[in-house]
């Protein structure tokens, strides 16, 4: 055993077909290394490291030439402003006239006339034939009145509004006029409540044409609380006398809006790729000029920006190697192996690609394309397969090349918004993802994604002088777009990854924990003494391996399965046996022994069968090791001495075949497993005899050297006794007594006199 604490990686992998030796090669690493140092040459040489051409004036161009960065084109820019103008549709305005204040004057008009008893009903009949529908006309007029020089609206809103009114006025019938004399002041009262709610709840939309509304007048009014067929009548009469158009075309504001689509109009550009020179067009003086300020005459080129290019990429390989290197040691884990940089080359490939990808959709109907880049995917699948630590180192990196690589429009070496945002959602990312146990955490991790890159997309359109409305809702809607893509990618690559790379990854793990699992149905329904068993050391190796920093999910559902080969002979085991008695105690130790032994690889030999992953089959077949069945062994020794013959065995017939635990995970569940059966076969057991069974399991594992393959230090081991003896205290099961010392002491002491 091991007395460095130099720890298991938390997700232990293999690749499949793949020799051992090279998994841990010093030449293999550097090979990674250089592999890492060409992906990033060239992943940014494109975008830093212009083409040059062998170029003679006046000569014909054998060759397209394309721009290496954005140059502006002022003719198509002021085309392009001409045509967004003309796209700029009428814009309609809407007026707060308060209708229902305008409702409101007439019922108090009409009632200070019914109240008036000197004049006839048939003067009030008409006056009101004639003052209502003026009533109408004056409050437009004193409302264009009071709003005239005001900033709110225009004058010419205020005169396209009288023109639309006058035009959709609505003409009282006849009859209405003749009704309303003949009104109490209480009728008043309530149809004026009415008549406002009405009008309000009308005139709350926009309105360009009235008649839209009125037409609802009588449902509203039918529906409410007047009971008189006379005062429902009035009441939708003069509702829809105050019901008139509140949306009105308003030309200043459209001839402002042709403006700002103009000065919004991002300049026309020859983009980065688009072609400068076609194959067999005239040099002339200004395409040679052009040619020159854009450093493309061969003649001039310099090989500075490949040094600078190279420099970056080294720096980018040294701080993803010495970083992970870093945390794994201050871990104390096991250093990272090839497979696992292999893994990582590969994640950082895919995500470049799609940042490539992305870039070159880049147009000027989508000049915020690049925020759609699924840029926290790496960041995810690294954080997932690996762990956080590297997941951040990467983010940083991912951050560096986003801001590279979508930089398109190249006025500076890194573009700050995609950089800036590009951190934001990769941390996100790693922050949202590092302890998911479904796949559904994933989704999540998306939307979260989603949520804060499109904050953090927002913050940088609003702090610009004249953020211009569609490119932040298309920049925003991008973004967004974006940490959904990013969920969807990474529950697509997740099963390729954990299949090839051979991953078991906190996911899969909490799959496999699903009871529903074929395996563990059959444990439950065939051997539920053994499925009880399992949880129980599931819960006692999950603390004890948390407590070490090793896997405690991994050993939960290691040992959900650990014991699954006793369900080929599962009346063999003490828990599934019932009333009917022990089948050992008619049978012949060396066959007892040989039954229970049996059950480690067959539980292995189930597994490879279901597919399982090997972290899972190494679990169930390592973690007996190659301890000593006792019980058998001293069984037999009695035996013999009863029958007066020659022992015909050794103590290595009664030992597990192994191998011995080659992880802490597989250690600990071993222990584990022990404990929780030895606990269980004492009765009313104190704390004292519970530390005391504890210590004694793990001594004797470690004086049959069990611990001699795995890197388990003495200090952990007195972590886990400790956390085992606070765990297992009230979880009992039934089993056989160990013997004692003294009785096997007393066993050895008669094969001696014997021999």
């Amino acid at each position: 055993m091991s007395r460095k604490n130099s720890g298991q990686p938390s997700n232990p992998i293999s690749l499949s077909g793949a020799a051992a030796g090279w998994k841990h090669s010093a030449a293999m690493r550097w090979l990674l290394l250089l592999l890492f140092v060409f992906l990033f040459y060239f992943s940014i040489s494109p975008r830093l490291v212009p083409e040059t051409y062998d170029i003679t004036l006046n000569a014909k161009s054998d060759k397209d030439i394309k721009a290496p960065r954005q140059e502006l084109d002022e003719k198509a820019t002021l085309q392009a402003q001409d045509e967004a103008a003309e796209k700029v549709g009428p814009i309609y305005s809407i007026v707060a006239l308060r209708n229902e204040a305008l409702i409101d004057e007439i019922f108090t008009r009409i009632e200070e006339l019914n109240l008036d008893d000197l004049i006839t009903v048939s003067d009030k009949v008409d006056i009101y034939r004639r003052v209502i529908p003026e009533r109408v006309d004056q409050y437009i007029v004193n409302f264009v009145t009071a709003n005239k020089g005001s900033e709110t609206y225009s004058e010419g809103l205020l005169a396209e509004m009288e023109s639309v009114i006058l035009s959709q006025k609505y003409s009282i019938p006849e009859e209405t006029f003749y009704k309303i004399p003949n009104l109490t002041s209480d009728q008043l009262l309530e149809m004026r409540s009415v008549g406002r709610e009405v009008v309000r709840k009308l005139t709350g939309e926009s309105l360009t044409q009235a008649e839209t509304a009125r037409t609802k007048v009588a449902e509203l009014v039918n529906a409410s609380s007047l009971s008189q067929r006379t005062e429902r009548e009035i009441v939708q009469e003069l509702a829809r006398l105050a019901i008139l158009p509140n949306k009105f075309y308003d030309k200043q504001a459209t001839e402002d809006a042709k403006v700002e689509a103009k000065q919004n109009t991002p300049p026309v550009l020859i983009k980065q790729g688009d072609i400068v020179v076609k194959a067999g067009q005239v040099i002339t003086d200004s395409i040679y000029e052009r040619l020159d300020s854009l450093g493309l005459l061969q003649e001039r080129k310099s090989y500075l920006p490949q040094l600078g290019v190279l420099l970056f990429s080294i720096i980018f390989t040294l701080a993803l190697y010495g970083y992970g290197e870093l945390t794994t040691n201050a871990a104390g884990a096991q250093k990272r192996t090839n497979v696992q940089w292999v893994m990582l080359l590969l994640i950082f490939a895919l995500n470049i690609l799609f940042m490539h990808l992305v870039a070159l959709t880049h147009s000027e109907e989508w000049p915020f394309v690049g925020y759609l880049a699924p840029i926290a995917m790496g960041s995810m699948l690294v954080t997932l397969l690996l762990d956080m630590h590297i997941g951040l180192v990467s983010s940083f990196l991912f951050t560096l090349l986003a801001s590279l690589i979508l930089n398109v429009e190249q006025e500076h070496i890194f573009d700050f918004h995609y950089g800036f945002v590009a951190a934001v959602v990769t941390f996100t990312s790693v922050l949202a993802i590092h302890r998911a146990s479904q796949r559904s955490s994933i989704l999540k991790a998306g939307i979260m994604v989603s949520l804060f890159g499109s904050v953090a997309v927002l913050a940088l359109m609003l702090v610009n002088p004249e953020p211009s409305r569609v490119q932040l809702v298309q920049s925003v809607i991008f973004m967004f777009s974006s940490g959904l893509l990013t969920a969807v990618l990474v529950i697509g690559l997740m099963p390729f990854f954990e299949v090839t790379f051979g991953i078991l990854s906190a996911l899969k793990l909490v799959e496999l924990s699903n009871p529903n699992h074929p395996l563990l149905r059959k444990l439950l329904t065939e051997t539920p003494g053994t499925y009880h068993h399992s949880l129980m050391v599931g819960n006692l190796s999950e603390a004890a391996a948390e407590s070490v920093g090793a896997n405690g999910l991994l050993c939960r559902v290691g040992s959900f399965y650990h014991d699954v080969g006793k369900t080929k002979r599962p009346l063999y085991f003490i828990e599934n046996q019932n009333a009917s008695g022990n089948p050992h105690d008619k049978l012949d130790p060396k066959v007892s022994a040989s039954i229970i032994i049996a059950h480690a690889k067959d539980g292995a030999d189930m597994l490879k069968a279901h597919k399982l992953p090997k972290p899972i089959r190494d679990i169930a077949e390592q973690h007996h090791g190659t301890t000593f069945l006792k019980y058998f062994y001293y069984k037999a020794v009695k035996q013999a001495q009863e029958q007066g013959v020659e022992n015909q065995w050794t103590e290595d017939d009664y030992r597990y075949p192994g191998p011995k635990a080659q992880s802490k995970e597989s250690a600990i569940v071993g222990i584990a497993d022990c404990v929780e059966a030895a606990v269980r076969s004492l009765n009313h057991p104190k704390v004292e005899q519970i530390e005391e069974i504890i210590g004694k399991i793990i001594k004797d594992r470690l004086d049959d050297n069990q611990y001699n393959e795995c890197d388990l230090t003495l200090r952990e081991l007195d972590k886990i006794a400790e956390t085992l003896k606070e765990t297992v205290i009230g979880m009992f099961h039934s089993r056989i007594e160990y013997p004692d010392d003294k009785e096997i002491k007393k066993m050895k002491e008669a094969k001696e006199i014997r021999a």
